[in-house]
Parts: C-alpha cells; structure tokens; sequence
C-alpha cells in the first residue's frame, strides 16, 4: 500500500498487514476452515438450530415458532447459540455443518440418510426446505403464486448484503465515520426501502392480500427490512427516516404483532458449552 497525502492506492497484491479495525476485527479473516476444536450439542427434537438473534438467524426462527403455532410436530426444535463474537461459528462442529462459518445453520435428524443427518446453511436454503418439507408458508405448484414468493426471496438475498454489511457495517461498525460509504450505501437502502413500501401499497403481503398469501418471502424479508422499519437495527430510524415509509411500516408492524414473531425475535437459545 502506498499512500500520497493521505489518499489511498490499492497495492498490486493485497495482504493483510493490519488490522482492518471495526466491531469484527478480532474475528475477521481472509481464510475458511475451523479455527479450534469443538463438538457441538445435539437435542432429542428432530431439528437442531445453531444460530443468533440477528436478522439472519431470526428468519429460521420466525419460520420454526409459525410451524409450532399450527401443532406441527415434526418441526420441534433446540435452539443453541453460536456467538460470532467470541469466534464460536469457527469450531469444527460448526464448520462441519456450515463451511462459511455463518449462522444459521441447522441440521435434520429426522430424515437420516446413509452419509447421516441432513445439514443445511444459508437462511433462505433453510427456510425454503423446512416449507416445502412440511408444505406451509411457500406455495408447492409451479405457477404465479410460487414465482412471486421465489422472486422476494431471492430479491431479499440479493439486497440485504447491501443493507447489512454496506450501510450497516459503515454505519455503525466501522472504525470511523466515511462519507463516501455512508452515503453510497444510505441511498440503496433507501432505494430498497422504496422498492418495499411501493410494492406493499397494493399489497397486504409481499405475495397477496390473503392471510394465506403470508410466507416466508414475508419472513425473510421482515427479519431484515421489518425491523430495520420499526427502529430495531442500528439506531437508525431518524437518519433513514423510515416513518415516510407508510406501506412499509404498516405491513412491518402487523407482523410484528404475530404470536409467532414475537416469540422468534425473543427466542432463548441454548450456549454451547
């Protein structure tokens, strides 16, 4: 790296010479792979979730307390804690489970195969598996309704990066204030923020004005916009003024007042030692 009048040059190969700074610093690194050993601990309910309450890990547990709320046995659950700031997404039995190191990650023994328990990473896999494995919350025919569902949701995968490690991160993590960044990721959140509440004024949910249209499209884009709307990350409701979001804000706090919700944002989870 090299540096005139303080403007900075990218170096013809990047090294991690320093520490990057931030909320994360002591964590972040440019490798994969386990960092110590640790087993992880198994329930006796047939899913197991090794997660946090970050907008992440709140979309599994949304879509987990909305199954127990219909009676569905077959989706009961434990719920440990994998705390990313102690590094805990970097033991073995972890990354065994999620090669990315990132929460959520949950594992299916109830459908063991001949290599063993079903593992799942990646919030939306997680979701779009438990749906269509006990057919709630995502419509199973090919046809508008499913294609609707599968477009927010892929619509969520794509965009929230930007909210959370774009604006998030430079907004509230970052070692120091950058205007550049700041704004650059203010307006796209913005711009998304729009894309929501225009979409949601014709629409009670993302995919229809039914209760039965709610899915988890509605969940995984709540966890992360929802809360985002209701003031919940960041502290960033006044600088985003997310109260001009009408559509968005009425369709947020309705499903934030769901039994369901309400018990997944609040969910206790289990340490893991």
């Amino acid at each position: 790296m090299s540096q005139d009048n303080n403007k900075y040059v990218p170096p013809k190969v990047w090294t991690q010479d320093k520490d990057n700074g931030g909320k994360f610093a002591s964590i972040n690194s440019p490798t994969s792979g386990a960092r110590y050993d640790k087993e992880l601990p198994v329930g006796d309910a047939p899913l197991q979730l090794y997660s946090l309450n970050t907008p992440n890990g709140v979309k599994v547990n949304i879509l987990l307390e909305e199954l127990a709320e219909l009676g569905i046995d077959g989706a009961a659950y434990d719920a440990y804690k994998i705390d990313i700031s102690k590094g805990e997404q970097f033991g073995s039995g972890f990354v065994e489970i999620n090669p990315n190191s990132k929460i959520p990650a949950l594992v299916d023994h109830s459908t063991d195969t001949a290599e063993g328990p079903i593992a799942l990473f990646e919030s939306g896999a997680i979701l779009m598996y438990l749906a269509e494995k006990f057919d709630k919350f995502l419509p199973l025919a090919t046809g508008k309704a499913r294609a609707d569902c599968l477009s927010w949701i892929m619509w969520q995968m794509g965009s929230a990066p930007f909210l959370g490690g774009g604006f998030g991160h430079f907004y509230a993590y970052a070692p120091e204030p950058l205007e550049y960044p700041i704004n650059r990721y203010t307006m796209e959140t913005k711009r998304q923020l729009d894309v929501l509440d225009t979409h949601l004024k014709d629409n009670e949910y993302l995919c229809g004005n039914d209760e039965s249209d709610y899915n988890i499209a509605d969940m995984i884009v709540w966890s992360w916009y929802g809360q985002l709307a209701l003031g919940k990350l960041y502290d960033a409701a006044e600088f985003l003024q997310v109260e001009d979001y009408k559509h968005l804000q009425r369709w947020a706090k309705k499903i934030a007042e769901r039994p369901a919700v309400k018990r997944a944002v609040a969910l206790e989870l289990k340490p893991i030692d």
